[in-house]
């Protein structure tokens, strides 16, 4: 048993967590004249540190991911989500978001086909929730900060919350609300062709250059603001605005994070940040779920696809389900450090 944890803690630190590369940084800078225990050295050592760390881990989960979505082209996606019914179909959505686009913008256009398609509407939610929100890219990340149990359980939570969210809205019989151009826009039913394993590596060749590229901004400007916190901003400020004992520090995070926009790798190296300042994990994990999920610009596209009373009911669930994730991650934080 010993040598099981000692096995995961050597993979879960030096693997994903690259805890080498961090010691080799700081040699460097130390090198050059920097002292790395002073805050523009430290500040300098964990922007190079993150940025190195995220893209070598986004590169390679964004490859096979790529590669295993290679074998779901949307059309056979529409096939095997019409077959299924109920909460089944809308843990199958959940599910199918893990290993789709990165942010929700990107999720929005497969939202309006799924929907055109004639899948309930439910089922389609359940996907626009899950696909920004969690991702198998976010579980690795999350799990070379926070630890498995941490990843683990946000991954469920989020999708359970997809699940609820998709489970709710079709109970509240909100198919009216979609836009008349959505559901008359009817989808062309095109069998995709068989690609052989070599075409299959170029698209997820082509996956990582296109993913990488759109989101590099968000990693430098996560980053980078990571840094500001992580060595300029006192302890006590963020203990006294977000830390467990306020009682409003989930509210207040989720709120910041909606005008946000960014990706779930762009979120996480100021999560980091914020972790190490004593910032409360669902508070945390509160603001990470507000940016990626409910960002301002992606309301904005939604709002061409569905009704007004649609988008307020979907945000208002997905708000309020952010705000109870997160004061019960904080209440029961103990049991993840």
């Amino acid at each position: 048993m010993q040598l099981l944890e000692n096995i995961w803690l050597f993979f879960q630190n030096q693997i994903l967590g690259m805890k080498w590369l961090n010691t080799l940084i700081g040699n460097a800078l130390t090198a050059v004249g920097l002292d790395i225990e002073g805050r523009l050295g430290g500040s300098i050592q964990f922007f190079i540190y993150d940025t190195v760390k995220i893209f070598i881990l986004l590169s390679v989960l964004i490859f096979f991911i790529s590669y295993i979505q290679s074998h779901f082209p949307p059309e056979r996606t529409k096939k095997i989500l019409g077959h299924f019914h109920g909460i089944t179909a809308n843990s199958l959505a959940a599910l199918l978001g893990t290993v789709t686009p990165f942010c929700s913008c990107s999720s929005i256009p497969l939202f309006i086909g799924f929907s055109s398609a004639g899948l309930p509407i439910g089922v389609t939610f359940s996907f626009l929730i899950s696909s920004p929100l969690v991702d198998l890219g976010s579980l690795i990340l999350l799990m070379s900060i926070f630890g498995g149990k941490v990843a683990i359980t946000y991954v469920i939570v989020g999708l359970v919350l997809a699940v609820i969210g998709g489970t709710l809205i079709e109970k509240l019989g909100m198919e009216k609300y979609v836009e008349e151009f959505v559901k008359t826009a009817g989808s062309v039913d095109i069998e995709a062709p068989d690609l052989t394993r070599r075409d299959r590596i170029f698209y997820a060749k082509d996956q990582v250059k296109a993913t990488v590229k759109k989101v590099a901004p968000y990693i430098f400007a996560g980053v980078g603001i990571g840094a500001i916190i992580h060595n300029l901003i006192p302890e006590a400020w963020i203990q006294s605005i977000l830390g467990s004992n306020n009682p409003f520090s989930v509210i207040l995070a989720t709120l910041v994070g909606v005008p946000m926009y960014a990706d779930i790798f762009g979120t996480i190296p100021v999560a980091e940040s914020l972790f190490a300042k004593g910032a409360g994990l669902g508070t945390i994990l509160s603001f990470m779920m507000a940016v990626t999920a409910l960002s301002l610009p992606s309301m904005i596209m939604l709002r061409k696809a569905v009704k007004p009373k649609l988008l307020g009911v979907f945000v208002s669930i997905v708000t309020v389900g952010i705000i109870f994730i997160g004061y019960l991650f904080n209440a029961f934080q103990f049991l993840f450090i």
